[in-house]
Order: C-alpha cells, then structure tokens, then sequence
C-alpha cells in the first residue's frame, strides 16, 4: 500500500519528477561511459606498451639495468634466445643490443637510445616495419644503416638519407663516434619513445662496441599473457646469470596506474552521485513542504511516524530507482557501439596524448562487474537521499501544519 501511494505521489508533479529522473540517467549515462572511456585508454596504454615498447618479458645481466653499462651483456645470450624461442608458449623473441649515448647532426645533438637489433625477429616482437612512415626497413645485407623516429629527425632536422653521428662508449670505457645514414623514419603513439630510440643493426654496433654477436637484453612475447609468470620463474631458475622481469616489472608505473585506476573510478563515480544526490534531496524536500497540511492531515488520523517515513522515503528511492536503468542502458550501448567502432579524436588531441604515451583513437570498455557496482552504488546513494527529506516530515506537527495555509 504504501510502494502504491508513493508512487502516485511522485507524479502528482510530473515535471519536477521527469527533470529529476533525466538528471539521474544522465548523470549515470555519463559515469558509465567516462569510466568506459578511461578504462580504454588504460587497456590500450598496456596493449601498446607490451607491443611496442616492453614486451611480455625482458632478459638482461644483472646489472646491467642498474648503469646500462656495455659490458653487462647477456653470457651465452645466443643460445638463451634460442631455447626461449623454441618454446612453444612463447610468441617471438629477439635480441639487441642497447647503448646509450649522444646522436648529432650537421644543425642539432640530443641523447638517445641506440638499440642493435635483428631486423626479422625485432619485427616479430614490435612490428617495427609498419610503423616506418618513410623509407625502408633494415635488412642483413645493408651496414651503416639507421632508423629514426620523425620527432627525432624534426628535432635534428634531418631526413632521409641524412647522415648522423652515434657517439658512445665500447666495452672497455673507450669514446667511439660512428657515421650511420638515415634509411627510414617510423612513428609510434608515444612521441618520447619516437623522440629518443634510434634503431640500427645489431652487427653494426656491436662491432663498433666490440661485442660482436651478443645481447644486452633478449625481448618476447607470450602467447597466453596467463602463462607469464610461469614461464618468467622458469627462466630465472634455469638462467640464473641473467635476471628475467615480466612487465609489470619493467614498467612499474604502468602496473600501478592500472592497479590505482579502479579506486580513482569509484572516487569519480561517488563525486557524480554525490552531485545527483543533492539534487535529488532538494526536489524531495520542496515536495515535502509543499504537502505540509497534507502530510500533517495523514499524522493527525493516525499515521504512525514510521510509516510517514518509510512512504517520504519510497518516493525518494522511486524516483532514482526508475531512472538508473534507463542510464545504464544509455551507458551500456553507448560503450558497446564505440566499443566496436572507436572514438577518433586525434584532430583534438593527437599530440597531447602522444606526450604522454597514449593513442588517440580510443575504444571504450567497461566490464560488466562495474555495472554491478554502479547499480549498487545507486540503491546506497537512493537510500541516503531519502532521509533527510524522510526525517523532515515526522518532524512536522500534525495541528500546526493542518493551520498552515
């Protein structure tokens, strides 16, 4: 009886009501799919990251990640890469040979990072070749070859077949400088990585740094990211003059900012319902005032105070109940269709989001234990909005709100 008569009472102001229940759809329409946006942009951040940059896994001396120092190279690296490609788990692995030093040309010199690969596997494991915007790939015929990022090569303002100078020091601490001339430009979603990664032959550095057939770090890819942890405790017992690290070992920040976003979505989903709440406890307490000889008529012919408040309170949870699933519902279709087609925005922020390593082209996902949640959140947020208004009411005198005109 009383679901009945606070239901008829919620459209006895049917504007009020509808604007009441649009702002809570709405409002949850747009939680929904902002945390279905962020969670996107996080999935694809790691997605890439693995991809491009760090791999399932990374094998190096150990300590050689400490000083990045030449001489730490990987002993027996070749047959280690071997045996981890056989591996049936594994996806494809390659070797390089990495070095740091200054890069220079006839107008600019920056830092960088000179990475010797092995340009078949290395396209296995990052897909280097298609993301060259100009030129062509590294081959095993062709020495003195290099490839750079285009922020790179704006920075040193240099193009192809540009010749530029690697300074860096051998394997006994010696300053070399050699001549390597551009063969192709590439670009990636991470305008840093573009900016400070010089890719060259693993033979041509490698001799120059007197290492000639050795790694500094062995990169691959899993095919079942479940098998990872296995496989990397396999390897570091088996191989314990290197030390082998999953991704979330390379990339610390990655895993946290992964770890720490699911408290950062619950804390912006509380600001939304926190805001909606307000509103909601506004339009229930002007409906409560407005019905003041009313409600003081049903106290003064015996309605007892707990039913008072537990029809103010219906009303209240009513209003929010028949709202919330025509936001989930927006919030539900709306990220499964830009799930499927994606949101381009790179006209906006294609170079802001490269700063920071992300793409802007996003696909928006959102589990379906979040809607749970949402919906949870929702019921709690309904609950509490309702008892001010609820206590607002019993708190009324029957004979002087019957006077009241």
């Amino acid at each position: 009886m009383l679901f009945q008569i606070a239901w008829k009472n919620i459209w006895r102001n049917k504007t009020r009501s509808l604007l009441v229940m649009g702002s809570v759809a709405i409002g949850l329409w747009v939680g929904a799919f902002m945390m279905a946006y962020a969670f996107g942009m996080i999935d694809q951040r790691l997605q890439d990251a693995v991809k491009n940059e760090i791999s399932h896994f990374q094998m190096h001396h150990p300590e050689f990640e400490r000083d990045n120092e030449v001489k730490y190279f990987l002993q027996e690296g070749s047959q280690m890469l071997r045996e981890i490609q056989a591996d049936d788990r594994v996806q494809a692995a390659t070797g390089r040979v990495v070095i740091n030093g200054m890069v220079s040309s006839a107008n600019s010199s920056t830092g960088g990072k000179f990475i010797g690969i092995m340009p078949e596997s290395e396209d296995a494991v990052t897909g280097l070749k298609d993301k060259l915007t100009q030129g062509n790939y590294l081959d095993n015929e062709t020495r003195n070859k290099v490839i750079i990022g285009e922020k790179l090569a704006d920075k040193l303002k240099v193009r192809l077949r540009s010749k530029i100078v690697l300074t860096f020091q051998d394997s006994t601490g010696n300053i070399l400088a050699g001549a390597f001339r551009i063969i192709g430009l590439y670009k990636t979603y991470n305008s840093l990585y573009d900016e400070t990664n010089i890719f060259v032959r693993g033979a041509d550095i490698g001799r120059l740094v007197n290492l000639p057939g050795e790694f500094h770090e062995i990169a691959a890819l899993v095919h079942e990211p479940e098998t990872l942890d296995t496989i990397v405790h396999e390897l570091n017992t088996k191989y314990p003059q290197a030390k082998t690290e999953d991704w979330k070992e390379i990339a610390p920040e990655i895993s946290l900012m992964i770890e720490s976003f699911d408290q950062y979505m619950v804390i912006f989903l509380i600001i939304i319902l926190l805001a909606l709440s307000f509103g909601i406890i506004n339009t229930m307490l002007m409906a409560v005032l407005e019905r003041v000889r009313e409600i003081g008529m049903l106290m003064a012919i015996g309605m007892n105070k707990i039913k008072l408040f537990v029809m103010i309170s219906l009303e209240t949870i009513c209003l929010v109940i028949a709202a919330a699933p025509i936001g989930m519902l927006l919030g539900y279709f709306t990220v499964q269709y830009l799930g499927e087609t994606g949101m381009d925005l790179s006209a906006v922020y294609d170079e802001g989001y490269a700063a920071y390593g992300f793409k802007s082209f996003i696909y928006p996902k959102l589990e379906d234990i979040y809607y749970i949640r949402i919906t949870i959140m929702v019921i709690v947020t309904a609950l509490l909005a309702s008892i001010y208004p609820a206590i607002t009411a019993i708190r009324l005198d029957p004979l002087k709100a019957i006077r009241k005109i």
